[in-house]
């Protein structure tokens, strides 16, 4: 299954190049000791090539991130700025700046140094991903932007969900909505794993995650000006219904049993309208 959510071994790590922060230690030094010997133009070349360093660094961070967020999902672009080659560029030039400027070295045997550590960094670490992860539906057609467009949409009603949840001070309605976003996920990880049918999966998005959407931001906005026990016993309804409705679609789905969901979506559809949520 696509770990599209879930920790995985393959996660971003905070800890993943730090080492690029700690190597131009001794160029910080070197650039305090010409600070102290009064060598202002090996100042200003050490000066520079550790704030390269740092730039490089945390350029490459980001890249790091991008790289694993590519990594993890089932269906991806590749990353819209290649910031893990940049940031090894950026440092290949601060060691071509510092070998060179810095500890006198010819401008050639500089570059040499630079490539030498652009080579050392790909090793350690590799530069950007290349391959687009794509999605093709039953007929062998890009469906690509498609999927990832309802994707991010179910994503963002999803923390949407979470965030509003927030808001209510019930531990027991609390509780089922944090099941429901948490089903909700792991659907998600489903239909990427198997996107071909992005209709019956829009269709699922949008009827259940909308609908848990808004009947839980407007119970969140209602409820406390009325302080209503009918309203929170109906709102308590539809949450168990879309619980129970959730367990039941992502079974079907991991069986890739379709056949019938296209009938209980309209079933649930019929009952949010009839509660007022949709």
């Amino acid at each position: 299954m696509a770990i599209r959510f879930q920790k995985s071994l393959r996660r971003y790590s905070p800890s993943k190049g730090l080492l690029l922060f700690l190597l131009p230690l001794p160029v910080l030094i070197a650039a305090i000791l010409s600070l102290g010997k009064g060598d202002l133009s090996a100042l200003a070349a050490n000066t520079v090539s550790y704030g390269l360093y740092l730039a490089g660094a945390l350029v490459a961070r980001q890249g790091f991130y991008n790289a694993a967020e590519y990594e993890r999902r089932k269906i991806a672009w590749v990353p819209k700025f290649p910031l893990k080659t940049l940031g090894g560029l950026i440092i290949a030039a601060a060691t071509a700046l510092t070998a060179s400027l810095g500890a006198g070295y010819s401008a050639p045997l500089g570059v040499c140094f630079g490539l030498g550590a652009l080579l050392g960094y790909y090793l350690v670490y590799g530069f950007d991903p290349r391959a687009e992860k794509k999605a093709l539906d039953a007929y062998g057609i890009d469906t690509t932007e498609q999927v990832l467009t309802a994707l991010h949409r179910a994503e963002r009603m999803i923390s949407a969900i979470e965030e509003t949840s927030r808001r209510i001070r019930n531990q027991e309605l609390n509780t089922r909505l944090n099941r429901i976003a948490g089903l909700g996920r792991q659907i998600l990880n489903v239909i990427e794993e198997h996107p071909r049918d992005l209709r019956r999966a829009r269709k699922f998005l949008n009827v259940y995650l909308e609908g848990a959407q808004q009947v839980t931001e407007g119970y969140a906005r209602t409820h406390p000006r009325t302080q209503s026990q009918d309203l929170e016993d109906n709102f308590r309804r539809v949450l168990v219904s879309i619980e129970n409705v959730f367990q039941e679609q992502q079974q079907k789905l991991l069986e890739q049993d379709v056949q019938d969901l296209d009938v209980q979506i309209e079933v649930l559809a019929t009952q949010l309208k009839r509660e007022g949520v949709i």
